[in-house]
């Protein structure tokens, strides 16, 4: 960025977390490109498509990025944190567990999003996969497993969506936990 150049956070404007990866960096460029270029008619945004590319640009280069990262520090008093690569993943007895509660925050974010906005029901995948900070495999993983039971799509505009059969899971999986609640608190107390 040039110094007479108003500030622009550029991990906003490509919706990731300026901790994140260089992979997750690609990936948020090429869904927004995709949405926002000119030959894709509905959602075509000359302005925004330049200005991811800009982003992207500058966030994909180790070098750039750490530039800019400097002034990001210095422009909003904050200081991006590396991301580590998790290269130690072993698959033990707690691998299944930690999946499961994966596949639920998925599906309870997926459950939100419908019952927000049932018009655009969608999510970006990368969003996501930030938000439940797992790697590319792991969630790539995640929305197999997900897709295969039949409970979140893809929508033409390359988001996640949940289904029928994931809201009623997401609903079924609730009543059971408030019935677990309710069992443990009719329990009689020990003294």
């Amino acid at each position: 960025m040039e110094d007479d150049e108003e500030f622009i956070d550029f991990y906003a404007l490509l919706q990731i977390d300026a901790s994140c990866d260089r992979s997750m960096v690609e990936k948020a460029y090429r869904h927004l490109a995709q949405l926002y270029h000119p030959d894709h008619s509905e959602t075509a945004d000359v302005d925004k498509f330049q200005d991811v590319t800009r982003a992207y640009k500058v966030l994909k280069d180790a070098k750039r990025r750490a530039e800019y990262d400097r002034l990001y520090e210095a422009e909003l008093g904050l200081k991006p944190a590396t991301a580590k690569p998790r290269d130690d993943i072993i698959i033990d007895g707690s691998s299944a567990i930690e999946d499961a509660e994966a596949h639920e925050k998925i599906l309870l974010a997926l459950y939100k999003r419908r019952r927000e906005r049932a018009d655009q029901p969608g999510v970006m995948p990368y969003r996501i996969q930030s938000e439940i900070g797992c790697s590319d495999d792991s969630f790539e993983f995640h929305t197999w497993y997900l897709k295969s039971k039949g409970f979140i799509q893809i929508t033409q505009q390359s988001e996640l969506a949940i289904t029928i059969e994931g809201v009623d899971h997401v609903i079924s999986q609730s009543r059971a936990e408030k019935e677990k609640l309710l069992l443990e608190q009719s329990k009689p107390q020990e003294e």
